[in-house]
């Protein structure tokens, strides 16, 4: 497999999302509102009360499970690019004259990862800075101190966050083997959040803690599941099978 032609293939990729509304709103909309919405709704609440959810005893946790969300984020914003950039491409037709070259089937499906991966990152990474400088500026006078960065958001981060877009990626290869069309891949793509759902909810009650011990045993899980989804979407890209039996 050569880097330099799944390169060409994400660079490929990269030029057409530049025309698609929908990826570069995908891209952009969630970063924003999670790294905006927690510092507004920590402030808003410290304006109404003194305690409740502002409370110093309280702030280190919720903070934590805040951050949650920027995995949650990196595996959603990773469905809608991924699901174009294969089954969108079958249904314009422009995905046949790629499969028509001598490039290998891992170094297109390691190109339209990359097409995938990246932007996401860049854009997780962006929000993760606006989001620190957020929650820090509203709750420096509670805490006492500026809380992020720390090592706990920096494993998420560094870690979870890419294990949890390359999960996103490879889930959407399989979904586009068998889906018709983009608007359907999507909707089949969304049942990969609800694992990480299930554990933000399974942190609110105290099953699971969302500390640094916590966010490395979910990256070893993730980890063994994208294994596990890179065997099985390798095997669903075959280019064989997109030109004859996709529909």
């Amino acid at each position: 497999m050569r880097l330099s032609k799944a390169w060409l293939v994400a660079s490929r990729d990269f030029k057409i999302f530049r025309h698609q509304k929908n990826i570069l709103y995908s891209i952009i909309v969630f970063p924003v509102i999670i790294s905006v919405l927690f510092p507004a709704i920590l402030e808003f609440t410290q304006l109404r009360n003194s305690g409740g959810l502002a409370a110093v005893g309280v702030l280190p946790n919720l903070l934590n499970s805040f951050s949650f969300f920027f995995v949650i984020g990196a595996a959603y914003i990773p469905l809608g690019i991924a699901s174009y950039s294969i089954v969108g491409e079958k249904v314009e037709k422009s995905l046949e004259p790629l499969l028509a070259t001598p490039l290998t089937d891992g170094e297109i499906l390691l190109g339209k990862a990359i097409s995938a991966v990246l932007p996401t990152l860049a854009a997780m990474y962006a929000a993760s800075i606006v989001f620190m400088v957020g929650i820090d500026a509203t709750t420096v006078g509670r805490l006492g101190y500026n809380y992020f960065p720390n090592w706990t958001f920096g494993v998420l981060l560094l870690i979870v966050v890419p294990v949890a877009v390359v999960m996103s990626v490879l889930y959407s290869v399989i979904v586009s083997s068998r889906a018709n069309d983009v608007r359907s891949a999507n909707s089949y793509g969304i049942f990969i959040l609800f694992p990480l759902l299930a554990i933000y909810l399974l942190s609110e009650v105290g099953i699971i803690s969302l500390d640094i011990n916590g966010f490395l045993i979910i990256a070893g899980i993730l980890s063994a599941v994208d294994v596990a989804l890179y065997f099985v979407s390798t095997a669903a890209f075959q280019r064989e099978e997109i030109l004859t039996k996709w529909k």
